[in-house]
């Protein structure tokens, strides 16, 4: 009775993760400014660790854990490359810049 229970609570919990994502995504869309989007995308993509954590619990498989856990460092890595982007305009190393660090 009490797994019936606890299924019933992953399943709800999926489901308002999901609608999360959606107002997250709604959100992107419609930022009026970059950073409102980017801080949206950010939230998607915690939301989405968050939903792959319950569909590993929800089904059992402990590997999507470490699925989870990847994915959250890939999202970090993009946002501060996202972040980098829309401050500077690019992404990697100007020539002048490499010069300064060994100056």
């Amino acid at each position: 009775m009490e797994s019936g229970f606890m299924h019933y609570g992953y399943v709800a919990c999926s489901l308002s993760i999901l609608v999360t994502m959606t107002l997250a995504l709604i959100r992107a869309m419609l930022g009026p400014t970059v950073f409102d989007r980017v801080l949206a995308l950010n939230m998607f993509g915690t939301k989405t660790v968050l939903l792959i954590c319950v569909v590993s619990f929800l089904t059992g498989r402990q590997d999507f854990i470490d699925v989870a856990l990847l994915y959250s460092l890939m999202n970090f890595i993009g946002m501060v490359a996202l972040l980098r982007f829309s401050q500077l305009g690019y992404f990697g190393e100007t020539e002048s810049e490499s010069t300064e660090v060994s100056a």
